[in-house]
């Protein structure tokens, strides 16, 4: 299925391999790494655009401001494109290293599916027609097993009692979930913790569906029961149709067979054929100063640049570590200083054990509390991904017979290859996805989004739909585009093909 892939591709800095013969290695192939890193038209040159970072949120803006007619600079950090969301190529096989699945409830990133022709490229990750076919529930007290239809049951027995605060599970709290705060009241409820929420309903669960709750909080957040606000989960609730079913459809079923890299591939090769892009990779950036005729940019090697607009896609918990001159609103600043607490560790194994394909397993305590098959690889082995949380950290590449035992603490297995990458310890994202400690969400998501002069910030950290997600990235690149293209002026109108 997935032989057609390249497997002789760079190698970027990011991530970790592991296999018993070459132990543990740094740096993974994948179609995201540039070659050649720079390519800038005239060095001195002030572009219309400077686009700070080349996830899918830079992505998305440097290719429709390009696209526009304006001339973009595109500058980014790594040695790739992607982001938090960027996969690895290994003997044909793609493992996703950061963000995954997507679906068509999320409208921005369909959108770019159906413009890239890729719709033929989906398929869904686990597969319970063969093997064991089974659900683990793991804790201190032993492992329950079950069918999945039994797991689905449970899950969604224990969710709804934790979402159902309104009597419609939600609907009266979350109208609209693309506008989150249009009704005041979910205010109150952004006060809680997911610890708090919990409390508030233990007893009505019975000790399974307490467990299982746990776990599924803990997948979510990345973080801890008492330090992820409940808001985010009633979000993400409402978005995936007020139902669990909906959450499991929109949020861990529908993947790209070729991996997330070869998606954003199509919008970097797009915006550098229109010829209006130039770029730089390896290049962090130090600090931003915004002036009345324009912006300028220092990196971190002392290059300057400049523009007539900064759209910076930096994340939530690195915004930190760029000076910016005039200093940020103080409303902004405060809310770089909470920063989001999603610390999740995500690890693939490859295993020689084929029947795990259709397993599944829950375990709260663990140092990987929620696990599945999710392909079969060349080999014949089966792909295992499973994620860890903040409440029990672990961090992979520190030993990996650690790493190994967190693994068959799950289910027994035998392990022939370990991939990841360490997003707690990137410098570049100090952190997985967006989620947000108690009274973020209603209180500083505005500042979040507002502009600082000439620069427009954009980021899936503060999308007002998908937060956290792929296409909360491509939601606010586009909206920054936009703002740069109304301001700036176009040569022309920007298109998708449907």
């Amino acid at each position: 299925m997935h032989s057609s892939l390249p497997s002789n591709l760079p190698r970027s800095q990011d991530g970790f391999h592991w296999t018993p013969q070459e132990g543990l290695q740094p740096g993974l192939p994948s179609l995201g790494v540039i070659t050649p890193e720079t390519e800038i038209k005239q060095a001195r040159q002030t572009h219309d655009v400077i686009v700070v970072g080349a996830g899918y949120a830079g992505l998305s803006a440097a290719r429709n401001a390009a696209k526009s007619g304006l001339s973009v600079l595109l500058l980014e950090a790594r040695d790739r494109i992607g982001g938090r969301t960027w996969s690895s190529n290994i003997e044909g096989y793609p493992y996703e290293l950061g963000g995954t699945w997507i679906h068509w409830g999320q409208p921005h990133t369909f959108r770019e599916i159906y413009h890239y022709g890729m719709k033929p490229d989906l398929e869904v990750s686990q597969d319970h027609s063969r093997g064991v076919n089974r659900f683990d529930l793991i804790t201190p007290d032993g492992t329950k097993s079950m069918s999945h239809k039994e797991e689905d049951a449970l899950l969604e027995s224990a969710v709804r009692k934790f979402i159902d605060v309104d009597g419609v599970l939600a609907r009266e709290v979350m109208p609209f979930p693309h506008t989150p705060n249009a009704n005041p009241d979910i205010a109150k409820y952004d006060k809680l913790s997911m610890a708090d929420r919990i409390d508030q309903i233990k007893d009505d669960l019975t000790p399974s569906e307490l467990a299982a709750l746990e776990g599924f909080v803990l997948l979510c957040s990345g973080g801890k029961a008492n330090n992820t606000g409940f808001y985010d989960i009633v979000r993400w609730w409402a978005l995936g149709f007020y139902s669990y079913q909906g959450i499991l459809d929109t949020c861990v079923t529908y993947k790209l067979r070729g991996g997330q890299s070869s998606f954003a591939r199509r919008f970097f090769e797009e915006a550098k054929a229109t010829g209006n892009l130039s770029y730089a990779f390896r290049s962090p950036i130090s600090r931003i100063n915004s002036r009345d005729n324009g912006v300028q940019v220092i990196a971190a090697n002392g290059k300057q640049f400049t523009a007539s607009r900064l759209i910076c896609t930096i994340p939530l918990n690195v915004l930190g570590t760029i000076q910016f001159d005039p200093p940020l609103a103080p409303a902004k600043q405060q809310a770089i200083s909470i920063g989001q607490i999603n610390q999740c560790s995500k690890v693939h194994a490859e295993v020689r054990n084929p029947e795990l394909r259709s397993w599944s397993g829950i375990a709260p305590s663990n140092k990987l509390v929620y696990a599945f098959g999710d392909g079969t690889t060349p080999r014949g082995n089966t792909h295992i991904v499973a994620f860890g949380a903040d409440v029990n950290p672990l961090h992979p590449e520190e030993d990996v017979a650690v790493t190994k035992q967190s693994f068959t603490d799950l289910v027994p297995m035998d392990i022939q290859r370990v991939v990841f990458h360490n997003w707690s310890k990137d410098p570049y994202a100090q952190g997985a996805w967006c989620m947000f400690e108690p009274g973020v969400g209603t209180t500083y998501l505005d500042a979040l989004r507002a502009r600082h002069g000439n620069v427009l910030f954009a980021n899936s950290d503060w999308a007002t739909g998908w937060r956290g997600f792929i296409d909360g990235a491509i939601e606010e690149g586009s909206r920054a585009a936009v703002m740069a293209q109304e301001e700036l002026g176009t040569a022309k109108p920007v298109s998708h093909r449907l």
